[in-house]
């Protein structure tokens, strides 16, 4: 047993450390962005977009067999279904790492033009992304229609997510910019609701026809 008289205070310090270092183990995306203050403005997508408690991750390639199972998708966290939604086409099949790499880049940049969480501007683009309605085609025998369908909410975030991947890729091709910049903006412009944005023009596209064939 120790008689040292400094012993007591010793352990009040170590307390008082492990206090004040304790707050900062919670989950940061890339070390830098907390996932605590996410909003999802949309009641109906809450379920949908993965960015709160359990969802959490620190880089967005967690190595899960979202696959496997109908809706277990729903569960990824949504950095990494944005980054798997980038793997497209054949020749960019599997690289993880590179497009991991490009949303980081695309987070910083819109972190530095928008002075705010970027996971915060990435879920409003997504909800300003998604479809509401569409249109599918009814009859057989040779007569066939369009008829106008309500998107469910899990499909509205898949079709969002799907638009603004293709509308980074595409503005990648004969552009002096990286694919990371052409993404920054995308997501910035999806999350204002610009008409700049490749997906905010095609799901107005979508809409306008399903309205025409209701």
């Amino acid at each position: 047993m120790s008689t040292d008289p400094m012993e007591p205070e010793v352990e009040a310090v170590a307390e008082e450390t492990f206090e004040a270092v304790a707050p900062e183990n919670e989950v940061k995306l890339y070390m830098k962005w907390t996932f605590d203050d996410i909003e999802v403005n949309d009641i109906s997508l809450e379920d949908y977009i993965a960015c709160k408690g359990s969802h959490s991750v620190y880089c967005a390639h967690t190595a899960g067999r979202y696959q496997k199972k109908k809706f277990r998708k729903a569960s990824c966290p949504v950095a990494e279904r944005l980054a798997c939604a980038m793997m497209r086409k054949g020749r960019n099949a599997g690289k993880k790492l590179q497009v991991s790499r490009i949303v980081r880049h695309a987070l910083e940049i819109i972190h530095l033009q928008t002075d705010q969480n970027p996971i915060q501007v990435l879920v409003d683009a997504i909800i300003n992304s998604g479809p509401r309605e569409d249109s599918t085609r009814v009859g057989g025998a040779g007569v066939v229609r369009r008829q106008a369908v309500d998107m469910s909410p899990f499909r509205r975030v898949n079709y969002a997510i799907y638009l603004l991947a293709s509308g980074a890729r595409e503005a990648t091709f004969r552009n002096l910019k990286s694919a990371a910049e052409c993404l920054a903006d995308e997501i910035i412009n999806a999350a204002r609701g610009s008409s700049n944005s490749y997906a905010i023009k095609k799901k107005d596209e979508i809409e306008r026809v399903a309205k025409s064939n209701r």
